[in-house]
């Protein structure tokens, strides 16, 4: 029997590339900055449930490597969850990421060649207006800030109907800090020039 499962909140990512990452405005076809990217997408679900399981106050991060063309697959992924989360949890998550969970983030399981699986660490995740920021500690150090708009006061300049599985509205950010080392996905750099991306999320399936 399948499970019903719906969750809201606040996700942030960033990656290898220099701002603007070129996956989002060619749809994964263009090459990234590197040879590879590296991308780590952080999740803060708000409220939801998986079933009977209440999902609300569950964080958890998806880290990412693809070659130059994200596109061409074969990509290396794992996960981490916070580690207050319960079993149950944890394993709705699972599910959540993957093909089984039926939602958004299915389109990337045709892409992955290695899933390294998941893991539980503390993470921490705030949002202040236009920053965004998710710690792991040794693992994930990244900030993201909004780059504000020009024609709508306190708002920052977004890029719309993307095919970006988390929402197809994305809110454009520069990556102040972007330091990952996770399932063998190395990257640190400080150059305040690498993409961000920031946005609520609102998904739903059901999980087989």
């Amino acid at each position: 029997m399948a499970t019903t499962w719906s969750i809201k909140g606040d996700y942030m990512e960033a990656c290898s590339c220099d701002l603007l990452c070129p996956c989002i405005t060619s749809n994964m076809a263009a090459p990234a900055t590197h040879d590879f990217c590296k991308a780590a997408m952080a999740f803060d679900i708000q409220s939801g449930d998986f079933g009977a399981t209440s999902m609300s106050g569950v964080r958890f991060a998806l880290f990412i490597e693809s070659k130059a063309i994200m596109a061409d697959g074969d990509l290396i992924a794992g996960v981490i969850v916070d580690s207050s989360a319960s079993h149950e949890q944890t394993e709705a998550i699972g599910a959540i990421v993957s093909a089984a969970g039926g939602g958004p983030l299915a389109m990337l399981d045709p892409l992955i060649g290695n899933f390294k699986g998941i893991e539980r660490q503390p993470i921490e995740f705030h949002k202040d207006g236009k920053t965004v920021s998710v710690k792991i500690e040794g693992i994930l150090d990244q900030e993201v800030v909004g780059i504000d708009s020009a024609v709508e006061e306190g708002q920052c300049i977004a890029i719309d109907n993307t095919a970006h599985p988390v929402n197809k509205r994305l809110n454009l950010a520069t990556a102040t800090k972007n330091f990952m080392n996770a399932f063998g996905i190395k990257w640190n750099d400080d150059s305040q020039q690498t993409n961000g991306h920031f946005a609520p999320f609102d998904w739903s399936g059901e999980a087989n």
